[in-house]
């Protein structure tokens, strides 16, 4: 599932290459021709991620709500000004890369869209450029309070960072007995982190996966939402999840396993994520991994330990 830093990428390429402008909004697929109907002909004046979700508001008032859940992506193409991916989102490949389009030459003719690839859901159509939705979990058009409302069940975006999201994350990590592997994933304690960050991040700071919330020193708890903040950040610069520093990569280098700086993938670019039966980058015991609560979790014995 696309992770919260993807989402957020989103949020700023529709900003860059579609708000201000009034769109066709149309549903190939005809799954969503009542909610496009609504937002048909109106100018998209804003784009806004909260944890997993992307709201994009148009100017008569109305919303277009998407979570992509495990198979969503949105798809954009445009003439020689559009800049950025051509595809954000699921299904994700090993290595978590982006698609980029070729750029467009500069004499390029845009002729408009082309004619929709499989289940569109929804198409955004402006001047210069287009978007297509496919697979999303959930598509629906909103008004601004049924939009707000939705935003207030999630917990604080570590990208948004808002004054008091630190504060009232751990605080709502103190008031839980649950592990804190099951918290990372609940949206409505920390927004947008997925299993890639939840692995990552425990390892990162050495916490034992299945510590409860409550135990967790609060001084603990909020160095583990500085690195959410600091490490779901180079994932929305980046366009990919790479959790470990660049002097592993030259530990790699001489190894014999590529020149410095620079990273292979997958292998190089997490700490324990899908490295189950590995050696630890730190301490040399192997990763495990195990179900918990119907999803994998990669974690070294070794160094996260209570």
């Amino acid at each position: 599932m696309p992770e919260g830093h993807s989402v957020h990428r989103l949020a700023r390429q529709f900003a860059d290459v579609l708000v201000g402008e009034r769109l066709a909004v149309s549903s190939p697929q005809g799954r969503f021709a009542q909610g496009a109907a609504l937002l048909d002909g109106h100018v998209l004046t804003g784009s806004v991620a909260h944890g997993k979700h992307l709201f994009l508001g148009f100017g008569h008032g109305l919303v277009l709500h998407v979570h992509l859940g495990l198979y969503g992506a949105w798809d954009f193409g445009g003439d020689a000004g559009f800049r950025g991916a051509s595809s954000i989102g699921a299904p994700r490949k090993i290595g978590e890369r982006e698609v980029y389009g070729d750029d467009a030459g500069p004499d390029a003719v845009y002729a408009g869209p082309p004619e929709p690839v499989g289940a569109v859901r929804v198409r955004l159509a402006g001047g210069h450029g287009w978007a297509d939705l496919r697979g999303a979990t959930t598509c629906e058009t909103l008004t601004r309070a049924e939009a707000d409302a939705v935003a207030a069940r999630l917990g604080p975006d570590p990208l948004r960072n808002l004054p008091g999201d630190r504060e009232g994350f751990i605080a709502a990590l103190a008031k839980k007995r649950t592990p804190l592997a099951t918290l990372l994933m609940d949206q409505k304690v920390i927004a947008g982190v997925g299993n890639v960050y939840r692995a990552e991040l425990l390892f990162r700071q050495r916490l034992d996966p299945w510590l409860p919330g409550s135990v967790l020193p609060a001084e603990s708890a909020g160095l583990l939402w500085d690195d959410t903040v600091a490490t779901m950040s180079d994932g929305v610069r980046d366009g990919r999840i790479i959790t470990t520093p660049p002097h592993y990569w030259t530990r790699l280098r001489e190894a014999g396993a590529g020149e410095a700086g620079t990273l292979r993938e997958p292998e190089d670019a997490h700490f324990v994520y899908r490295r189950h039966g590995l050696d630890c980058r730190d301490c040399g015991t192997a990763v495990a991994l195990t179900e918990h609560a119907a999803r994998k979790l990669y974690w070294c014995p070794g160094c996260q330990r209570s």
